[in-house]
């Protein structure tokens, strides 16, 4: 079973950028067919932020980060990354990733989340 860890979240002031990654470990990406991006803010339920395809790498946005972020993997690394540019509060809350072994997407293996803070 893979493990996933997430990394590079932070504090960034409104209008900034941050470069999440997602590595894998014990095993690879490609025993999945997807991976996503999940984030939570503080009394509110879970939200879809992005996920791309392992093997061809098609992605797919949430309404509330189209145009702001991007989605990538890199294989030989086995790991997948989120940028995020031209940050809002709201954006703030832990972010999650996620590995789905369908594409029906029911992510089973969730890493232990990273927080980002975005201040106004």
């Amino acid at each position: 079973q893979v493990q996933l860890v997430e990394s590079g979240g932070g504090l960034v002031q409104a209008g900034g950028s941050l470069r999440l990654s997602c590595a894998a470990s014990g095993r690879t990406f490609s025993a999945y067919v997807m991976v996503g991006w999940f984030r939570q803010a503080p009394g509110k339920e879970r939200e879809f932020v992005a996920s791309i395809r392992w093997s061809i790498p098609t992605t797919t946005y949430g309404d509330s980060v189209k145009g702001r972020f991007t989605i990538s993997r890199d294989r030989a690394k086995q790991t997948v990354y989120l940028q995020m540019n031209s940050l809002k509060p709201e954006d703030t809350g832990v972010y999650y990733c996620a590995a789905a072994a369908t594409y029906r997407g029911d992510y089973d293996i969730w890493g232990q989340g990273t927080q980002v803070t975005v201040s106004s």
